[in-house]
């Protein structure tokens, strides 16, 4: 299994009816992808951030179904904008020694061939992680 695990802070001036739209839109992208088999999305308690999300997935094939599916892709192209810092990580008792590798080149192959969202990316003001451009 594969827990994606994220973590966010809001821009400031985001309004509380443009971050309930977008946290509502998350959830409803996220219930729209069949290679989730389990999510969470709600506040981030205990640390530097304001909200959170961990997306469990199965394999590396249903993680990079997860990643390309067109209501990640929308999710991102509404929720990015309204997002200041973002960290992404991932968590897995997957015993492929070239797990991680696998889980960025998921990532590169899709900014390369999503070049909208990668431009959304490199608006944010931060941004690291296994997600991130480069890793």
């Amino acid at each position: 299994m594969i827990y994606h695990c994220i973590r966010f802070t809001l821009k400031p001036g985001v309004s509380e009816e443009e971050k309930a739209a977008g946290l509502a839109q998350m959830g409803e992208h996220i219930n729209a992808i069949p290679a989730i088999k389990a999510r969470v999305v709600g506040p981030d308690f205990g640390g530097e951030f304001d909200y959170g999300a961990v997306t469990v997935l199965e394999d590396i094939e249903g993680y990079e179904q997860y990643m390309n599916h067109p209501a990640h892709l929308a999710m991102d192209r509404a929720g990015l904008p309204l997002i200041d810092r973002f960290v992404s990580y991932d968590v897995t008792d997957d015993p492929d020694p070239e797990i991680g590798a696998k889980i960025a080149d998921v990532h590169r192959r899709r900014f390369e061939e999503v070049p909208d969202v990668a431009e959304l990316v490199a608006g944010l003001g931060e941004y690291t992680g296994s997600a991130a451009p480069g890793s």
